[in-house]
């Protein structure tokens, strides 16, 4: 039997699409105005900055962005192009690479960063209390703990993860945290 939202659930949760696609959305049109980058690239960008030697296996890249290896492959070589990342091999194996922040991808990010910041802060943290935002990163985490145990289970079904990958098909390179 089909348990239906209450009508404060109703509302709760089209807040939370509205507010989750709208902040998403301004970042987007911030990023790109300003730096000429979509957000995804961004937060790869930022991913690699964070990272030992500004370097991660493309594996683990994907996992942190929460993104296909597929989509990352294809958001990494645009990023490439533009000389931010280059590839690197592994030696220890064939089939692994390493994607390295460059000093020109290094400088993009720090030219973009107070923008995108400014951003986020002016559009989401100055709007809430401190308890909000201890709130906030709790319901996160939980809503995130439950996705990411959902995700473990589909990962061993080939037919969740194909449909997982047909429904995002046209999104892009995928959705990656702030």
């Amino acid at each position: 039997m089909t348990r239906w939202l209450s009508d404060d659930e109703q509302a709760t949760w089209r807040a939370y699409l509205a507010a989750t696609s709208l902040l998403s959305a301004q970042l987007q049109r911030e990023l790109l105005r300003d730096a000429n980058m979509p957000h995804t690239y961004y937060e790869i960008l930022v991913r690699l900055s964070e990272a030992p030697d500004r370097t991660l296996r493309m594996s683990d890249l994907a996992d942190a962005a929460d993104s296909s290896r597929s989509r990352l492959s294809h958001a990494i070589a645009r990023l490439e192009s533009q000389g931010w990342v280059r590839r690197e091999s592994c030696e220890t194996d064939r089939r692994g690479a390493f994607a390295v922040l460059t000093d020109d991808g290094f400088a993009a990010l720090e030219a973009a960063a107070p923008g995108h910041v400014e951003t986020v802060r002016e559009f989401l943290f100055d709007r809430l209390t401190a308890e909000q935002v201890a709130q906030l990163q709790t319901i996160c985490e939980a809503v995130i703990a439950g996705l990411r145990d959902t995700d473990a289970a589909c990962a061993t079904l080939a037919p969740c993860a194909e449909l997982a990958d047909d429904a995002t098909a046209g999104e892009g390179v995928g959705t990656i945290r702030t």
